[in-house]
């Protein structure tokens, strides 16, 4: 007789097949699961330095490709044959000088689980394996091998800087000459090339401080700009090679920072010569904690535009803005006075303007979507180029300044490339729509909506709430009324958004949302403080995380918002999220077990003060730290961690998780399971063995969704599901 882990197994696994069959609950699903996750996902789009030419990866149900396209004609091409769903990530596209080769990095993992080459593992790794750098031509042709590295820059003359092992390498791109340049004391990365091709700048990482370096040649010495205690990085070359920026910011140590109160990071940014390396202060935050260095995607996204104009991002009047700053010195102009956010800036080819994705728009709800934006690096012409009820990101202007390519999507429509030219007018050009599949359920996906509601203290939350169609999911339905589940992201510093997300993670669980609001569940996606897209002060609020949890009241407020409508049923409202969204999806089933029926909790923090060592201010500080201080602090985390609360914890839930997962350590999950099983706590499990935490194949998504959907048709009137324990 199977063993009970044996029966769930096979339990799961017979879940997942009838949710890839067009069954439904009660009524007939307009759509699989795996007909809502078959469209094919862009990222990495970048555009060549001459002409107009574009490439980008497609992950097609876990097969990665790179793509191009070129002007007039922008039809999409697969330029690699890659055929199997086998977790090797595509990224870091870089065209050669002349357009005719793109060079890109196979394997490993460069989201969120761990960055950098792989290092031998005794637990034996599977499905990261090598990491390693390739060339393919883009008129078509077998790619090269050119090294084992990550993080490849291409110069102007062809070379091929990468990072191996700490170091810095060169190799040509037909794959000869591969050679160490030099020996630096420090861990070495962000090879950035001089724009003649001819000296590398390089970030030498230190521990409590770092460099910025440049190599000319093995005649020169190393050649460090202004050397200091402090952590210098971010290299930016200006157009004529002569002088460098970069950020700068406070080396580690001093006294320890109070736990509890929030303090400003101040940070500056330099501008030093690059023949003789003498610099100096070109502008300095203010001292607060809205002048503090940036959290979100890119943080300073330092740029060196024209007119010598630098370039960058900062929360000082409150949001993530853009501003410019003469190089000579003097006050910073304000690019972006409106309120929102910006992410995802590039800079022009000829240094004039600057465009990046954003939730600027003042379009109905435009702060829960993100469109493209353009504006002067001298603040002339700001512009919204995408207006619409669509969502875009990553923009690249092609080299010949006439088409700018991003990629979009819609609350419907999957994510694509497309290009328009770069002033803003004209149509937009979508680019392989081939690729979807023809029985994709555009059509059948409901348009969620934007709504807020406010937590015990007052924070007001955003969500957005997909409402099944009239007739889905009807055998769930009990006295008019449905069940509700609220999906919690993780990170913490995400958006979720009106539509198809720009992250591969979320775009994955907005399929999930979609397919279960198809089956007859209101869906609501919550925004959370700590997230980012409103502001600095609720992407950085007081008490929250180990220091309070105080984030928790939005998702508790999110439950109450659904159990006071009509068409809800308020005993039958779930959970379910990855990573820092399974820490609340575990720490609501605990706390409030009255509310939250049920929850999927995947690879979530249990435990704060499990391995939390420094966060709680122990290590090089203990003495500055009295022993009632440090108590204090962990009697603050446990108290907000979800293994506190598991003497009031009844609701059952699935813990999902791979064991390879190097951002949380899967002893979090081992832990948990041995305290649910002493309480009584009934629970499910799925493990993925060598998985990570950012799952790399489609087919652990599958399953790991599969298992989700299921788990909550099982405890809300759907099909029987696997035994809990």
């Amino acid at each position: 007789m199977p063993r009970p882990a044996a029966r769930l197994s096979l339990a799961i696994a017979a879940l997942a097949a009838a949710l890839a069959a067009p069954a439904s609950v009660g009524a007939q699903a307009p759509f699989t699961l795996a007909q809502v996750h078959s469209y094919p996902y862009p990222t990495e789009l970048v555009a060549a330095p001459t002409g107009a030419r574009i490439a980008w990866v497609f992950d097609e149900k876990g097969v990665r490709n790179v793509y191009g396209a070129e002007a007039p004609g922008w039809k999409a091409r697969r330029l690699t044959d890659y055929t199997e769903d086998d977790g090797q990530e595509l990224t870091q596209l870089h065209f050669s000088p002349d357009g005719g080769t793109v060079v890109y990095v196979r394997g490993g993992d460069h989201g969120s689980n761990w960055k950098g080459e792989l290092e031998p593992d005794p637990m034996g790794t599977v499905l990261q394996r090598k990491i390693q750098i390739f060339a393919v031509p883009f008129a078509g042709g077998e790619p090269k091998l050119l090294a084992d590295g990550d993080g490849p820059a291409v110069s102007s003359t062809g070379l091929v800087a990468f990072v191996r092992g700490g170091e810095i390498w060169t190799v040509g791109l037909d794959g000869s000459g591969a050679a160490r340049l030099f020996f630096d004391k420090g861990r070495n990365q962000d090879p950035t090339w001089a724009p003649d091709g001819h000296r590398l700048a390089f970030v030498s990482a230190r521990g409590d401080h770092s460099f910025i370096g440049i190599y000319t040649d093995s005649l020169h010495d190393l050649l460090y700009l202004n050397p200091s205690t402090e952590r210098d990085f971010m290299p930016v070359w200006s157009p004529d090679g002569a002088r460098i920026a970069f950020v700068r910011l406070p080396g580690a140590g001093g006294a320890p920072d109070p736990w509890l109160t929030q303090t400003p990071r101040p940070w500056e940014i330099h501008v030093a010569d690059s023949h003789t390396g003498q610099g100096r202060v070109v502008w300095r935050s203010p001292n607060t904690l809205r002048g503090s260095y940036p959290t979100t995607q890119g943080r300073a996204n330092l740029h060196w535009g024209a007119g010598d104009r630098l370039t960058f991002l900062a929360d000082m009047d409150g949001w993530a803005h853009l501003y410019s700053v003469p190089v000579a010195g003097g006050e910073a102009k304000l690019l972006t006075p409106h309120d929102g956010m910006a992410e995802y800036i590039s800079m022009s080819p000829d240094g004039r303007y600057l465009t990046w994705a954003g939730n600027m728009g003042d379009g109905a709800h435009d702060i829960e979507r993100r469109h493209i934006f353009r504006v002067g690096v001298d603040g002339a012409g700001f512009q919204d180029v995408t207006p619409g009820t669509g969502i875009e990101w990553t923009p690249v202007v092609t080299a010949d300044g006439a088409w700018l390519a991003y990629l979009g999507g819609g609350a419907r429509r999957p994510p694509l490339p497309h290009v328009r030219p770069a002033n803003g007018g004209g149509r937009e050009i979508t680019l392989g729509q081939d690729r979807v599949p023809a029985d994709f359920p555009t059509d059948a996906l409901v348009v969620p909506t934007a709504v807020t509601f406010h937590a015990a203290d007052g924070v007001e939350v955003h969500a957005d709430v997909f409402e099944p169609r009239a007739g889905a999911g009807a055998g769930l339905v009990r006295g008019g009324k449905r069940p509700a589940v609220i999906f919690v992201h993780g990170g913490p510093p995400r958006q979720m958004l009106l539509g198809w997300h720009y992250s591969y993670y979320y775009s994955n669980a907005y399929a999930v949302n979609q397919f279960m609001a198809s089956r007859g569940y209101v869906v609501l996606s919550v925004n959370y403080r700590l997230g980012i897209g409103y502001g600095h002060d609720f992407h950085h609020p007081d008490d929250a995380g180990m220091r309070g949890a105080s984030e928790y009241r939005d998702i508790k407020a999110a439950g109450e918002y659904l159990a006071a409508l009509p068409q809800v049923d308020a005993s039958r409202i779930g959970l379910w999220g990855g990573s820092y969204g399974g820490y609340l999806t575990a720490l609501g089933l605990g706390r409030d077990s009255d509310l939250f029926a049920a929850g999927v909790d995947m690879h979530g923090v249990h435990d704060w003060t499990s391995d939390a060592g420094g966060r709680l201010g122990e290590g090089e500080w203990r003495y500055e730290v009295s022993p009632a201080e440090l108590q204090r602090r962990a009697d603050i985390a446990w108290k907000s961690s979800p293994v506190a609360w598991v003497d009031s914890w009844r609701s059952p839930v699935l813990l999902i998780q791979g064991d390879d997962d190097r951002n949380v350590r899967f002893h979090q999950t081992v832990d948990l399971v041995q305290r649910l099983r002493a309480h009584g706590v009934p629970f499910q499990e799925m493990v993925i063995p060598d998985e990570i935490h950012d799952f790399l194949r489609h087919a652990s998504w599958m399953k790991a969704d599969s298992a989700t959907v299921a788990f909550f048709d099982k405890h809300f009137g759907g099909a029987p599901g696997g035994k809990d324990r």
